[in-house]
Formats: structure tokens, sequence, C-alpha cells
């Protein structure tokens, strides 16, 4: 099938010399180090969110539910245009997926200065599913680039490697948004009357996103300069491959696509209602701005198990290690609802490190033996990842109804399933 592959199928074009190895593993270096920096920025971005979820909720007097309709709004564009970007890419190759990738992004974040000028939530909620469609474009294309560029054996540690980039994102984006959001919207408001604070509140996302999308064009400017290694896939498929079961039939590409869903779900869900969770009085009744410093400890906690995660997974089976840290996170999310004070705080800060290699372990799992079917089990996996719309918006209706603190029940389920997956739902059979 045009636009597919296995990893183990990966090649250079043109390359079967030994100096042509050589430029292969060079050139694989290169593209993995130059992914690194795709990997920061949608970390960024993502988490970034985290923010703006108590930001607009202030601006506009949100509940819960209204405030999520934040999440809904940018993961749904996972649901939405994973499968299109997936053809996509499959038609023009990852280098210009990315690229276009990155200028839609950097579109989204341009239009954040409208939706200020005009203080309209609908038109926000719109900025982020337009920025959120370039992420997603440069998810299809990342991922599956990264498990590719090299051996199969080693994709899982590959991948988490790239994703501590990511998570390296998610840990510096909301100390930049306490900064340059939070304590900039809250500067000078003794002498303004309730419309012009609310403006202005509004107004203190102009600046930061602006800086964001001059960014992503300067980094789709580099990346269509870049000579970066083709993936040659297989034009015609052999009598043999066609004779493969279909891409439905993967029990554990099915099992792990939900795995994706509950995981990113739980993860997103949690990041955002910490900054609410951490200024309950029972909890720390901490300032928006100080809880969201605190925010980097969560995302921290993933970058670092990130990188110590790629190396126990060079000796320990990926599956066992996913199911030992979702009983870990099952254990910190039912202390943080249990108790009160600085246990539960840290409790669920905490989660955040047993996060860590979940997400490239379960989808490096998942895309395990698909063959040619490696990049429609991709796009697949990146449709999952509209569980970060479901899973925030559902506990948001949960905290509206029965307060914060008992509304993690729905992360503590979701560990749940994926503990499930390391142990028994991710062996590779088909149905």
């Amino acid at each position: 099938m045009a636009g597919t592959f296995s990893p183990d199928e990966v090649r250079l074009d043109g390359n079967t010399s030994n100096q042509g190895q050589d430029d292969q593993r060079t050139g694989y270096a290169f593209a993995l180090v130059s992914l690194t920096s795709l990997f920061f920025i949608w970390g960024f971005l993502t988490s970034l969110n985290d923010i703006l979820i108590p930001h607009l909720k202030n601006v506009f007097s949100l509940n819960y539910t209204q405030a999520m309709l934040i999440q809904f709004c940018f993961f749904g564009a996972y649901f939405i245009v994973s499968l299109p970007a997936g053809r996509l890419v499959r038609k023009i190759g990852y280098q210009k997926g990315i690229v276009f990738g990155l200028i839609i992004a950097g579109i989204g974040c341009l239009a954040f200065y409208p939706a200020a000028a005009l203080q309209a939530y609908p038109v926000f909620l719109g900025a982020l599913f337009i920025m959120a469609s370039g992420i997603t474009l440069l998810q299809v294309s990342a991922n599956p680039y990264v498990t590719a560029l090299g051996s199969s054996k080693t994709a899982s540690g590959r991948l988490t490697m790239t994703q501590a980039f990511n998570s390296l994102g998610t840990t510096v984006a909301p100390l930049f948004g306490a900064v340059l959001i939070l304590t900039a919207a809250t500067t000078g408001l003794e002498q303004l009357s309730e419309a012009q604070f609310k403006a202005q509140e509004a107004q203190a996302v102009q600046g930061p996103y602006l800086m964001l999308a001059f960014s992503l064009m300067l980094l789709a400017f580099i990346f269509s300069r870049l000579n970066l290694p083709v993936i040659a896939s297989h034009q015609q498929q052999s009598a043999q491959e066609k004779n493969l079961p279909g891409i439905w039939s993967h029990r554990h590409l099915m099992l792990g696509a939900i795995a994706i869903f509950v995981y990113v779900g739980a993860e997103v869900s949690i990041g955002s209602f910490l900054i609410n969770f951490l200024g309950e009085e029972n909890i720390a009744g901490m300032a928006e701005a100080e809880a969201a410093a605190l925010i980097a400890y969560y995302w921290g906690g993933a970058m670092v198990g990130r990188f110590i995660g790629a190396i126990i997974m060079q000796k320990v089976a990926a599956g066992k290690l996913l199911a030992l840290n979702a009983l870990l996170a099952t254990a910190m999310v039912v202390i943080a609802m249990s108790l009160s004070g600085n246990i539960a705080m840290y409790a669920i800060l905490l989660v955040g490190l047993f996060n860590s290699i979940m997400f490239p372990t379960i989808f490096s799992l998942a895309l395990r033996g698909l063959k040619h079917h490696t990049s429609q089990g991709s796009g697949i996996l990146c449709l999952a990842i509209v569980g970060g719309a479901i899973v925030p918006l559902l506990q948001g209706i949960l905290a509206d109804n029965i307060g914060i603190q008992l509304s993690f029940i729905l992360p503590l389920l979701c560990y749940l399933y994926i503990g499930y997956y390391g142990l028994f739902g991710s062996k590779s059979k088909s149905s």
C-alpha cells in the first residue's frame, strides 16, 4: 500500500553499500534530533490549555463543564482531522506533513488575537480547534516517523525518548503561562471597571500566542529546508501481504486504541483540573498563578520518567512496566481523592511521574506486528486521542455535581484499564 511501512521495511532510497548504511544511520540520527523540537512544541501548546482553562473560566464566568469545552474542541480535532491527516501524509510524505502541520498550528495561534479583541469564547474555541488540527497533522507525521527510524525492537525506547522532550514542553508551558497570562492579567486591576477588567484578562493571551505563532512559522520554514531521510515504502503489496488480516482484526491494536483514549483522557483531565484542585481550601488554597507554577511538577515528573523509562525498557518488558505505572498512578489518585492537604496535593502531582511512559509504550505496543498496516494503525491511535476531549468534559460534569475531589474517580477507572492492557490486552494476536 502506498505510503505505509513497517519499521523493519524502512530504508533510504539507493543506499545499499556500507557507506550508504553509514549515511543512513547518520540521517536517522539527524532526523531524530530535528523531530525532538516538534515533540517539544506540541507538548508546550497542549499543556498551555491547563492555564487557559482557569483563565477563560474567570473571563467568561464559566462552570466546569463549559470550561472543559476548551479541551473538547482541542482534542476533538484529533477525532475529526486524524484520518484525513493520515491520507494527506501518505500522499505528500512525512516532511511536508510536518511543514503543513506547523503552518496550520501557527494560524490557530494567530486567531487568538481577534478572539481576545472580540472577547468571544466561541472564537477562542475555534482558534483552539485550528491550532489542534495542525498539531494532529504533526502527530500523524512524526510518531510513525520516529518508530520507523531504526529497528522495531527499540521503537518503544526511541519514541519514549522523543516523548521526553514533549514532556519538557509541557513542563515549561505552565511557567510561561503563569507569568505571561495569569500574572499579567491581574496586574494593575485596582482602578479598572468590571468591563475593563474582563477586557484586560482576555487580552493577556494576545502577546504570548503571537510569540508562539511566530515560532511555529519559523519552524515550518526550517523544516521545509531540512534534508531529512525519505521513507521508502513498498508501492506494491506482495501476495503474502495481501493475504494478511485486515487492520480491524488486530485485537491488540483495537484495545490499544481504547488505552490511548483513556490515557490521554486521564492525563489531560488531571492537568485541566489541577489549578482548581490546588485552589480548594481543604487541599492547598492556592492562588491561580501560584498553583499554575506547580503544574510544572506534574508535567516535569512525566519528563523525568520518560528519560528513565527509555533506559529501563531496554531490560524490562514494556507491557509489565506499563502495568506497574498504571497501578502506581491508580494508588496516587486514590490518595488524592481520600485525603486532604499536602498529602493529597503531592499525590496528584506524582501521577505525572507514572504517566511518563504510558503514551509511547501503548503506541508502540499497539503498532507491533502490523507490517504494512502500520501507517493506518497510527491513524487509528491518533484518532483515539479524542479521549482528551471526552474524559475532561465528563469529569467537568462530575465536578459540577459531586465536587472536584470526588470527580477524580473517572481518571482512576482509566488507569485501571491501562493496567489491564499492559498485562493482557497488548498481546499481539489477530482475532
